[in-house]
This record gives C-alpha cells, sequence and structure tokens, in this order.
C-alpha cells in the first residue's frame, strides 16, 4: 500500500467516524447528551492527614437536589469521581454529572458545566480528515503545500486567539494585584511514591495542604504545589495567602512570580502565533515562485 492509499484510507475511516459522531449528536444519543448535570454544594470538608495521599483529592462532602424526586441528596468524592477536588470550603458550588438512570455513578466537575451536545470527537475525527487530506496534497504537488494547509488555518486561529489572551493576561495580572491577603498554615503534607515497574525506578511526589481563612469568613482547604520552598519539611509551617476576594479558588504565595509567568506566557503565545504566520507566508511565498 502507497502512501496514497493509506491516505485515503485514513481520511475514510476519520470521515465515517465523523459522521457517526454528527449523527449521534443530531439524534440526541451521545453521551454528553445523555448526561444530567446538577449544581452541588460542598457541606462538609474533612482535613487531609499529614503523610496520606493525595489521590482523590480533598476529602468533602457535597449535598444537591435530586431533580427527579426533590429531595437532597449526600455523597462524597471517595474512589474515582471525575474531577480532583483541590480545593474546598463549605458552600463551594461544584458540579455533579452522571448518566441518566444511574444516579450511583455520579462525577463531579471542578465548576458546574451546560449540558454538551457531544460534538468534540467529531469536531476531532473532522481535524483528522483534513490534515489527511493536508497530507495528501504535500505528497502529490510538494511540501510547501504541508506550511499553507496546516499553518494557514493555525494562524488564523492564533491571531484570533491573541487579543483574547492579551486581555486575559490583563485581568490576570490585575486579580493578582488587587488580591487580599492572610495568614495561613500547613496542615498537612501528603506523600504519594510509585514504582516504575519497567525498571523499578521509585518517585516521590510530595503536596502540601494549607489552610487559611479569608476575610469574610470562609476556611479554605487547598493543594499548594507552587512557591513553597522544601515542602518536605513544611508541616505546621505559617505562611502568607494571597487570594481573589471573590473566588478563594485563586490564590497564590508569591503574586510577584505568578505576574512574571503571565507576561512569560504572553510572549509564548507571542511567539506561536508569529510562527504560525511565518510558516503560511513561506508556504505561499514558495509555491507562488
Amino acid at each position: 500500500m502507497g502512501w496514497d492509499e493509506a491516505l485515503l484510507l485514513w481520511c475514510g475511516v476519520w470521515g465515517v467516524v465523523a459522521l457517526a459522531g454528527f449523527g449521534m449528536s443530531v439524534a440526541g444519543v451521545t453521551r454528553e447528551q445523555r448526561t444530567v448535570r446538577l449544581v452541588g454544594r460542598i457541606v462538609r470538608v474533612r482535613v487531609p492527614v499529614h503523610g496520606g495521599s493525595r489521590a482523590g483529592g480533598v476529602s468533602v462532602v457535597v449535598s444537591y437536589r435530586d431533580p427527579v424526586s426533590g429531595r437532597e441528596v449526600t455523597v462524597t468524592n471517595d474512589g474515582e469521581r471525575g474531577d480532583t477536588v483541590v480545593v474546598a470550603w463549605v458552600g463551594r458550588e461544584i458540579g455533579v454529572a452522571h448518566l441518566r438512570g444511574r444516579p450511583h455513578a455520579y462525577r463531579f466537575t471542578g465548576v458546574p458545566l451546560e449540558p454538551g451536545r457531544g460534538l468534540f470527537l467529531p469536531g476531532v475525527a473532522v481535524f483528522l480528515v483534513y490534515a489527511g487530506l493536508v497530507a495528501l496534497a504535500a505528497v502529490a504537488w510538494g511540501w510547501p503545500w504541508a506550511l499553507v494547509g496546516l499553518g494557514g488555518p493555525w494562524a488564523v486561529f492564533g491571531t484570533a486567539h491573541l487579543p483574547g489572551a492579551v486581555r486575559a493576561k490583563d485581568r490576570r495580572v490585575e486579580r493578582l494585584a488587587a488580591m487580599d491577603t492572610v495568614p495561613g498554615k500547613v496542615v498537612a503534607v501528603l506523600k504519594d511514591v510509585t514504582v516504575d515497574q519497567d525498571d523499578g525506578h521509585t518517585a516521590t511526589t510530595l503536596t502540601p495542604v494549607i489552610e487559611f481563612t479569608t476575610r469574610e469568613g470562609t476556611a479554605v482547604t487547598a493543594y499548594c504545589t507552587t512557591h513553597l520552598p522544601d515542602p518536605a519539611h513544611a508541616h505546621g509551617r505559617d505562611l502568607t495567602v494571597h487570594y481573589t476576594p471573590t473566588d478563594p479558588a485563586d490564590f497564590t504565595l508569591n503574586p510577584t512570580a505568578d505576574q512574571h509567568a503571565a507576561h512569560r506566557e504572553m510572549i509564548f503565545d507571542l511567539t506561536v502565533s508569529a510562527t504560525l504566520v511565518t510558516a503560511l507566508i513561506t508556504g505561499v511565498t514558495l509555491l507562488l515562485l
């Protein structure tokens, strides 16, 4: 089988996958469309045990109202329950999702999500078909078509995305500058050890857990994996926490470092956009020569 046949087969297979996915979405039978999405609220937070595991996240008890019976349902995040809860406080809203008719198989989402149509996987399949067609054009007519075919859409996307990225960076810097400051404390350091089955290498992951109380009186328990030196000996350490008053989940121990990181991300976005535009211009130029 030559390259042409292989690429045509690639496009055909992923085309069928895309059509099947869009058909399921139209019929309303995708997993996303069969998922019931609810808004829960944390009613209890359990402080992690020092030296325990970070698996499962901060242990919480969540209450939500069953839309069918109207009664209050209380669940926990013990076991594999979707998104890991890394910041928790009593009263925080959290998303709860389960397939219709299977409330026992609930999953948590970090924030409540709107119902979807299940178009992500068909969209990925369409992209793979497009990538196959671009590769086919490059094989048949020359590699500059790859620069035009792939660089063009990504250059347009990157350029369109750039203003939003600039605004997001500015908002982030403003939030960091406006953060309130309160004392906090490291209440536990969690330890997870993994062993590579191939070479027997052991890796240890340390996850400090901090507690702080906002000026509004909200007691927050959170994993803190950045800007905390010597985490192995941090248990019991007092520290200063900077947080956004409207969202205590947005906190940091070093706002200056986070501001620098936001600027570096902006430079990275600019570099990627410039590279994509350059690739597009190069491809068009080579085709016109």
